[in-house]
C-alpha cells in the first residue's frame, strides 16, 4: 500500500512539475507576443491590432484559431496574394507554432474596433445579405458562419468592424480563387460587385 501512495504522489509531482513549466512557458510567449506586436506589428496592424489603413486588417477582437491559421499559410507559402505575401512572408518566417498561437491570444484580448456608418440604404442591403443571403443566387447567409453579431467563431474570422476596402478586396480574392478558400469561394462565387460593396458597408459599421 506505501508503494501504491508513493507511486501516486511521484506521479502527481511530476504533473505539477509539468503544469508550471508549460504555464511559464506561456507566459513567456504571451510577454514575447506583446512585445512582438507592439513594435513590429502594429507598424502595419496599428496599435492593438487597430489598423489605420484599408491595405492593412483591423485584427483587434479577431478570433485566435483563425489568426495562427493566418500566420500559419503565410509561413508555409499557401496564401495567394502577391501583395500580402511581399508584406507577410519575411515577418512570419520564423514565427514557431507557440509565437503564432500566443499572438493569436494578444490580438483576440483587444477591444474592438468602433464601426463607421455609411450609406444608410448600401448598409441596410449588406444586412439583409448577410443575415439573409440570397436564395435566387445560390448565397448563403453570411451570419452563417461568421456570427449574428459578425464576431466570428473559432477558424471563421470576425468581420464586424473591418475595412470595407479589405473586404471587398479579400471577397475579390477568393471568389478568383487567387486567395485558396474552397469553401469560401463556393458561398461568394456568385456574389456581385455591388452585392460585395453593400456588405462590406454593412460589416465596417458594425463593433
Amino acid at each position: 500500500m506505501k508503494a501504491i501512495i508513493c507511486a501516486i504522489a511521484i506521479v502527481l509531482s511530476l504533473s505539477a512539475a509539468v503544469a508550471a513549466a508549460e504555464s511559464a512557458a506561456t507566459v513567456q510567449a504571451d510577454q514575447n507576443a506583446e512585445t512582438l506586436a507592439t513594435h513590429v506589428c502594429s507598424n502595419c496592424h496599428g496599435a492593438g491590432g487597430d489598423s489605420r489603413s484599408p491595405t492593412f486588417p483591423r485584427l483587434a477582437a479577431q478570433q485566435a484559431p483563425y489568426i495562427v491559421a493566418q500566420i500559419k499559410a503565410f509561413r508555409a507559402n499557401t496564401r495567394g496574394e502577391q501583395e500580402a505575401h511581399d508584406y507577410m512572408l519575411g515577418m512570419v518566417a520564423l514565427f514557431d507554432d507557440a509565437t503564432a498561437e500566443a499572438l493569436g491570444r494578444y490580438f483576440a484580448k483587444q477591444p474592438a474596433v468602433a464601426g463607421t456608418p455609411g450609406d444608410p440604404k448600401l448598409m441596410a442591403e449588406g444586412k439583409r445579405l448577410f443575415t439573409q443571403g440570397e436564395n435566387g443566387q445560390g448565397i448563403p447567409a453570411c451570419a452563417t458562419c461568421h456570427g449574428a453579431d459578425a464576431h466570428g467563431n473559432g477558424i471563421f474570422p470576425r468581420v464586424a468592424g473591418q475595412h470595407a476596402q479589405y473586404i471587398v478586396k479579400q471577397l475579390h480574392a477568393i471568389q478568383a480563387q487567387i486567395r485558396k478558400s474552397p469553401v469560401m469561394h463556393g458561398i461568394i462565387k456568385n456574389l456581385t460587385p455591388e452585392q460585395m460593396n453593400a456588405v462590406a458597408a454593412y460589416l465596417r459599421s458594425l463593433s
